[in-house]
């Protein structure tokens, strides 16, 4: 086969077969046996999709089945060789363990490459000088375009060189930070750092915060923890709940969207908090600042409680009810009765079917008649204009938009649900017209379509069961058919008398229903990224999300927006978290300290304590400061120099960018959306328009440290 290495000429030395060779044999090892693993996995996927659909838990069983090997046959097909990130070797044992994105063996079931998410693999990642963790030797690779175009050794004893390790003077990670960027998030997975590794692989219990600066690698953690827990934690696999990731915005969402399919993990729902609630796509920024800052708390959030439960009140008197076989007597206790009957939980719009059927069944027993039938008696029950009328009135069917226009314009209302506010504060939230929303308003509908559910369900439910009964009914016919066609009415015909069989005969799963939230939940897990903006509302939306609490919360609270004065215990514990875990990255591993040493001024001047991360390389390349008049030349010259890479103009709106297009290699981003995204060089547009205060401050910080390489500052005078 064609050698695994490219090495360029001037690592001629690296290319020594005494180096390569034992890497050369297991690589042929592993094509060989991926070609087999693909073979056979598309063969087993070919298979499951011409199986019968089933129904109920048969068929949701073979979607998953057909679902997970589409996702690893994917993942074998997308890497090939350089599926292998590197191998250990142990200090007792000379045979080197090949570490993977996934785990795979041969025929013979031996061991070709260790899941890196094993606990067998942690040293690949987590073995220092210091600490070697029984190792002799580490090798990373580099691959470029399928093929090893560099590598790196790390020996750990005096017996590690062996005349197997080709030293160098910077490591795997050193010259990985100095790689181009692009469009995606590139691949960081074979030189993740001993202190990103041991937050990864933190156990999910309770709610672990990583807290750390711009660069510290916060955004790698989240992704490869998520996956690694998806892969030990039997809790949190797909059919348990499974992992809802958050980030912040939809550029952050398509910057990492390659990372955990590539690590093996198709099936994490990925969203941001506008997302979880229909109206967040064309929510605005809520004008007032009082307004948001009222919105946002948790207690407006609870509110929405009572303003549910006020449609929920029994009627006070009894009626006569009129029925084809008698008048029947409903007594207020009878109504009181019949509204304590939904199971605890159950969404509003969803309980009045369970207190419609209380209700009939009250009113049969009331009859007293063993021969009336309960669904001939419930359809009479609805011809009773009074008694429908009446249960509308007392338990609505309340769509979500509507409850929370009615806070908003009705000042009475918002009083009774929400009575700490002052006179002045619900002033300031009336509206005349509660509609087009803002993104105050998000935490507010989630709570209110979480508690109130769907409106429409109750009618789905019945549509459903008239579809059912006729589809049982067409079954039936067809039946009959077949048996007066069978002469002797022996064998397994006669077996279609059955009504349990003609039953299973319906495949209630192909009838018309509704399509599902996938980002309703419940999750078994929960991570957030850049959590420090996040308002205790929107925590809400979250903790709905996920009973367990188990979250990883990731984020700076030197980055926030809005500030951030309480230590993240404090925050956590007051919107509702309790086991918290605090967990520090302290070394910037992205922004080189040219860019660095400007930037901490910066957010030094409003946050003196702010954690700002220590740098640990230079690019060499000064900071530049210039007119605004010179972006296009700054472009133009930096594009000709550099056939790789990405370039951001950041600026505040369209100020001093309105004459620049964007194009792959460069976009133009506000300081808000540059956020969690990296670039190698950054141009700031007159950043002391970028506001005032902490937020000024913040957003200046935020976007000088998005440069890997570059950063050049531009002003208008």
């Amino acid at each position: 086969m064609t050698s695994a290495f490219d090495l360029p000429d001037h690592l001629a030395a690296k290319a020594d077969p005494m180096l390569t060779a034992r890497d050369e044999r297991h690589f042929a090892a592993i094509g060989e046996s991926l070609e087999q693993a693909i073979a056979e996995l598309s063969d087993r996927l070919a298979a499951a999709r011409k199986a019968p659909g089933g129904a109920g838990r048969e068929a949701m069983d073979r979607d998953i089945e057909i679902h997970r090997l589409t996702g690893r046959l994917r993942a074998l097909r997308r890497f090939g060789l350089d599926l292998c990130l590197g191998h250990i070797v142990g200090a007792d044992d000379h045979e080197p363990v090949y570490i993977g994105r996934l785990g795979l063996t041969d025929s013979e079931g031996r061991r070709l490459l260790l899941d890196w998410r094993s606990p067998a693999a942690e040293p690949f990642f987590a073995a220092t000088h210091a600490n070697p963790m029984g190792l002799a030797s580490r090798r990373r690779y580099r691959w470029t375009r399928g093929r090893i175009s560099d590598y790196w050794d790390e020996v750990f004893s005096a017996d590690g060189l062996e005349g197997h390790a080709a030293l160098d003077d910077q490591s795997a990670f050193i010259a990985s930070l100095g790689g181009n960027r692009s469009a995606r998030m590139r691949d960081v997975l074979a030189t993740i750092q001993a202190d990103q590794d041991a937050i990864i692989r933190a156990g999910s219990r309770g709610a672990l915060v990583v807290d750390g600066g711009p660069g510290t690698g916060k955004t790698v953690v989240a992704l490869h923890r998520t996956a690694h827990l998806l892969y030990s934690d039997p809790r949190l696999g797909h059919r348990r709940g499974g992992v809802l990731f958050v980030g912040p915005h939809q550029p952050y969402l398509a910057y990492v969207a390659d990372v955990l399919p590539s690590l093996g993990e198709e099936g994490v729902q990925t969203c941001t908090l506008r997302d979880l609630v229909a109206e967040g796509a064309g929510a605005a920024v809520e004008a007032d600042s009082d307004v948001a800052r009222l919105k946002s708390s948790a207690d407006m959030v609870k509110a929405i409680e009572k303003a549910v439960r006020f449609y929920e009140e029994p009627p006070s008197e009894g009626m006569t009810v009129t029925t084809d076989w008698a008048d029947i007597r409903l007594s207020a206790d009878d109504w009181a009765d019949a509204f304590d009957a939904p199971d605890p939980g159950t969404p509003h719009n969803e309980a009045r079917e369970q207190i419609w059927d209380e209700l009939a069944a009250i009113l049969l027993d009331k009859l007293d008649d063993e021969h009336v039938p309960a669904e001939q008696f419930q359809r009479s029950l609805r011809q009773d204009e009074e008694l429908v009328t009446t249960l509308n009135r007392a338990w609505p069917l309340i769509e979500a938009a509507d409850l929370v226009s009615d806070l908003w314009s009705v000042p009475a209302y918002l009083r009774m649900c929400a009575p700490w506010l002052s006179p002045d504060e619900v002033r300031k939230l009336r509206r005349k017209d509660a509609q087009p929303w803002t993104v105050s308003d998000l935490p507010l509908l989630d709570a209110a379509r979480q508690r109130l559910g769907d409106p429409e369900a109750a009618r789905r439910k019945r549509r459903l069961g008239a579809a059912v009964a006729a589809e049982r009914e067409r079954m039936a016919d067809v039946i009959d058919h077949i048996l007066q066609a069978d002469d002797d009415g022996e064998g397994a015909v006669t077996m279609l008398r059955g009504q349990d069989l003609r039953d299973s005969l319906v495949d209630e799963t192909s009838l018309p229903g509704a399509d599902p939230d996938r980002l309703a939940g419940p999750f078994a897990h929960v991570v957030v990224d850049e959590a420090q903006e996040l308002t205790d509302a929107q925590w809400q939306m979250l903790l709905l999300r996920c009973p367990s609490r188990s979250f990883t919360i990731v984020g700076d609270r030197a980055q926030a927006r809005h500030g951030f004065t309480e230590s993240w215990e404090e925050r956590l514990e007051r919107i509702g978290l309790d086991r918290i875990e605090l967990a520090s990255l302290g070394v910037n591993y992205r922004t080189p300290e040219e860019v660095m040493a400007e930037a901490e001024p910066v957010i030094r001047a409003v946050l003196p304590d702010a954690n700002v991360p220590t740098s640990i390389r230079s690019s060499g390349v000064p900071v530049v400061h210039g007119s605004v008049a010179e972006l296009d030349s700054i472009l133009d010259n930096w594009l000709e120099a550099h056939a790789e890479g990405t370039a951001c103009v950041i600026g505040a709106g369209d100020t001093g960018t309105s004459t620049f297009r964007a194009t792959s290699r460069v976009r133009s981003l506000t300081p808000e959306l540059s956020k969690g995204l990296e670039f190698d060089l950054v141009v700031l547009i007159d950043p002391e328009t970028f506001g005032e205060g902490v937020e000024g401050a913040v957003d200046r910080y935020v976007a000088m440290t998005r440069a890997t390489r570059q950063l050049v500052i531009l002003t208008s005078s």
